[in-house]
């Protein structure tokens, strides 16, 4: 490689890498805690709450809404989810479809009895404090797209880092970390042994999570795209369905969803006026079963006033690639195996981070120990 050549890719990652890295150690110091998210709810959260009849049968869907409606009188369903590991129902309702989510009321319901299930303890608002930090700076959708940049960044230190490594190593060893010299020297074989063996990670990690921070615009480019064709399929129906129809039976409608996509299991249900559904009809979202499609989503729409399949419309690929990044961002792919490994490698690359700060630092002319 030609010495202009070294020189401009030096130039890249030195300034990148100085640019990203002082949200990436953020980054890297929130996210550890979020790789173990459940084990440290179960922690603070020990599971107390057990089901008043554990040996009977679930009650249905429709009475659990009816549960959640005479709680809250006068209000609209909005959206209905399930937990994974309880049999628990969970319930949103507002007092008029379109309400801001401020306004919106949650309540989870046992499954086997229809009595509220208590909410979890104010312990696990440590953790979306940190998630929140992780995910956006606490500064919505336009910390989102900042750390996106970030995540850009990143990656072309990275790829700068691994042009730079072999005209750097051409005169040593593969992985070599000297043992005399300078500390400064220590450190620099370091961080490049480093930065080279976690290259992948750092690129699936970073790649991942450019994707996570373009989540709003392709959730709003999905609902605006593939659900509005959906949707304008079946105008006639919402007509009516504004005009007063009555409601048709929820457990009806899942069925019929279930039906229509027998080989994913029930995720979601949006209640007709909701955002993610229509004036006239029930939204069931429904997942794959296996570890990787269960992270891919499928809406079905049933008409509300009678229950009948309406039609479905699969993710677009940019919807399930944000929807299969999520779980890998985290390593929350193969159970505690993998989230340990993904611990371990945050580590490193905070390492990492860290003595390329260090690197700086020393180098620059105002320090005298680079002189």
């Amino acid at each position: 490689m030609q010495a202009k050549t070294v020189k401009a890719w030096s130039f890249i990652h030195k300034w990148t890498s100085l640019a990203c890295t002082v949200f990436l150690l953020m980054l890297c110091l929130t996210g550890l805690p979020l790789i173990f998210h459940d084990e440290i709810d179960a922690a603070l959260n020990p599971p107390s709450w057990q089901p008043e009849n554990p040996s009977a049968a679930r009650l249905s869907f429709d009475q659990i809404l009816n549960a959640a409606l005479n709680e809250h009188k006068g209000a609209v369903p909005l959206y209905m989810s399930f937990d994974i590991d309880r049999p628990v129902v969970n319930v949103t309702t507002g007092p008029w479809v379109g309400v801001p989510d401020t306004q919106m009321t949650f309540r989870s319901f046992d499954a086997t009895s229809g009595t509220v299930v208590p909410a979890a303890d104010r312990g696990e608002t440590v953790m979306e404090f940190i998630y929140q930090l992780h995910v956006d700076m606490l500064l919505g959708l336009p910390g989102m797209l900042f750390l996106g940049f970030v995540g850009f960044l990143f990656v072309l230190a990275i790829v700068s880092g691994v042009v730079l490594y072999a005209p750097f190593m051409k005169r040593l060893d593969f992985a070599a970390v000297r043992s005399t010299g300078s500390t400064r020297l220590k450190w620099l074989d370091l961080h490049n042994l480093l930065g080279i063996v976690t290259t992948a990670w750092v690129l699936v990690v970073g790649l991942t999570g450019i994707i996570n921070t373009l989540e709003t615009p392709i959730l709003e480019a999905w609902k605006a795209q593939d659900l509005k064709d959906l949707i304008a399929e079946n105008q006639a129906t919402a007509a009516a369905q504004r005009q007063g129809l009555p409601r048709a039976s929820l457990d009806a409608a899942i069925r019929q969803a279930v039906a229509a996509v027998p080989n994913m299991t029930l995720q979601f249900v949006a209640f007709p006026g909701s955002s993610y559904s229509t004036s006239a009809h029930y939204a069931i979202f429904l997942h794959g079963k296996t570890p990787v499609t269960q992270h891919i989503v499928t809406p079905v729409l049933v008409n509300a006033a009678t229950g009948d399949f309406v039609g479905l419309r699969e993710m677009p690929w940019y919807s399930k690639a944000l929807s299969l990044s999520r779980p890998l961002h985290f390593g929350d792919y193969a159970g505690l195996p993998l989230k340990l490994i993904w611990a371990a490698l945050d580590i490193v690359t905070i390492i990492v981070l860290g003595s390329g700060l260090y690197l700086w630092l020393c180098k620059r002319p105002s320090n005298p120990r680079s002189r």
